[in-house]
């Protein structure tokens, strides 16, 4: 037992002892006032002195306790009926977000609570720990608290099975005594997901821009050289190094528009947009982009209004994003048809939007992955389209703050389909 518990324990029964002497000292009272009263009137009979006593020991007994004794004596009680004499480790456990296991000496299990339980199967009192954990890293862990480590010991650990999860285990012993240690789990799967999206996110910026700046700087320095006299070499090398500085822009302008958005994410906008005005806003926008790849835009619009809660200027830029998409990459099918309807959907009314293309479509494997930022399901024809990678990542984030979603339907050599979905208003 610990120190701050023996000196818990101490006050306690201290202050219980308190409330007993408090209460009894009635009786030693009117014991001593018997003996004295008899001494004092000189009776010599035995009999007589006894009696007394025991008439004032009886009075003592049966008289009312003082609002002082009575409130000591509860004092006492409540302390011996305190809940955490009563919770057990069990509850403590059960209470736990994360895994929990409670092993003993001979590292087999004496508890493992409900996290446990769902995060790695049933687990069995008895089962020894390292027959349930047989990566090295939590091998050397729990041997190292059986040999009674110095404090807690940590570890990381990937359970891979049903799907990966990373954890950061602690072990550490009960209390001395006990001969009980524990186990706790920390679940570090979405920090480590962040972490690593972060890390590719600043690899992929800086891989589009050293791109384009190589470029202008290998046509400056083949200017201010070899083709310092060649017109021709020059015009020419002069229209590429504009077309890359146009691309840096357009990623750097994407770059931009997803760190406002990230800032602002459960920031709902509270405005009222036509959508149906909108689209028609962002065909009349694209109509040039449009005849230059030869693709006709038809427009299925139902009935009725099309109002919707947010912010006009977002919800055009996401119209935007999926026409000009549906231009480039679908021109093949040279159509491409904007529909709006009512949906219920998703339980409640909304309105579906959706655009779609007569183009190669796009692998299945692909699309979960299509709205991540910089992924291309062919780089080649994103770049040689001015692609930035980062389109329907803008889409989907838009999207999320209008409490909306997109869904997105393919098939190889009949085009893609993307809907976009938002609360009607």
């Amino acid at each position: 037992m610990s120190e701050t518990g023996t000196q818990t324990r101490a006050k306690r029964t201290a202050r219980i002892g308190a409330g007993r002497l408090y209460q009894n000292r009635w009786m030693l009272a009117a014991a001593i006032v018997a003996v004295l009263v008899v001494h004092f009137l000189g009776s010599t009979s035995q009999w007589v002195t006894a009696a007394a006593v025991l008439a004032l020991v009886l009075f003592a007994l049966v008289a009312p306790r003082t609002p002082a004794a009575k409130r000591m004596a509860d004092a006492a009680a409540r302390v011996e009926r305190s809940p955490l004499d009563r919770l057990s480790g069990e509850k403590l456990a059960a209470a736990v977000a994360d895994p929990l296991i409670i092993f003993d000496r001979d590292g087999a299990v004496v508890h493992a609570n409900a996290a446990a339980q769902r995060a790695f199967g049933a687990i069995r009192p008895e089962v020894p720990l390292l027959l349930m954990f047989r990566a090295p890293e939590m091998q050397a862990l729990i041997e190292g608290a059986l040999a009674g480590g110095n404090g807690p010991q940590g570890a990381d650990y990937i359970e891979r099975v049903p799907f990966e999860r990373v954890y950061r285990v602690t072990a550490y012993a009960v209390e001395r005594g006990t001969g009980l240690f524990v186990l706790a789990f920390r679940d570090q799967s979405e920090a480590r997901r962040i972490d690593r999206m972060r890390a590719d996110f600043i690899a992929n910026a800086s891989h589009e821009l050293r791109t384009p700046l190589a470029s202008i700087a290998g046509f400056v320095e083949t200017l201010r050289g070899p083709a310092r006299n060649d017109a021709n070499a020059r015009d020419q090398f002069l229209q590429i190094m504009q077309n890359q500085t146009g691309r840096m822009a357009r990623l750097i302008d994407d770059l931009l528009s997803l760190s406002r958005l990230e800032m602002k994410p459960h920031v709902k906008p509270g405005g009222r947009v036509d959508l149906r005005q909108t689209v028609e806003s962002v065909i009349a926008s694209l109509a040039p982009l449009a005849a230059d790849t030869g693709v006709v835009v038809d427009r299925e619009f139902g009935e009725g209004s099309f109002e919707v809660e947010g912010d006009r200027d977002e919800l055009f830029q996401v119209f935007q994003n999926l026409l000009e998409n549906a231009c480039k990459y679908g021109q093949s099918g040279g159509r491409v048809i904007v529909s709006m309807r009512h949906s219920m959907e998703g339980g409640e009314p909304e309105i579906e939007a959706t655009v779609r293309d007569f183009g190669p479509g796009i692998p299945a494997e692909h699309i979960p992955r299509v709205t991540e930022r910089f992924y291309r399901v062919d780089l080649e024809t994103s770049r040689a389209q001015k692609g930035t990678g980062l389109g329907l990542s803008i889409v989907k984030h838009i999207l999320s703050r209008h409490n909306g979603r997109l869904s997105i339907k393919s098939e190889l050599g009949e085009g893609t389909a993307f809907s976009v979905h938002l609360p009607a208003r």
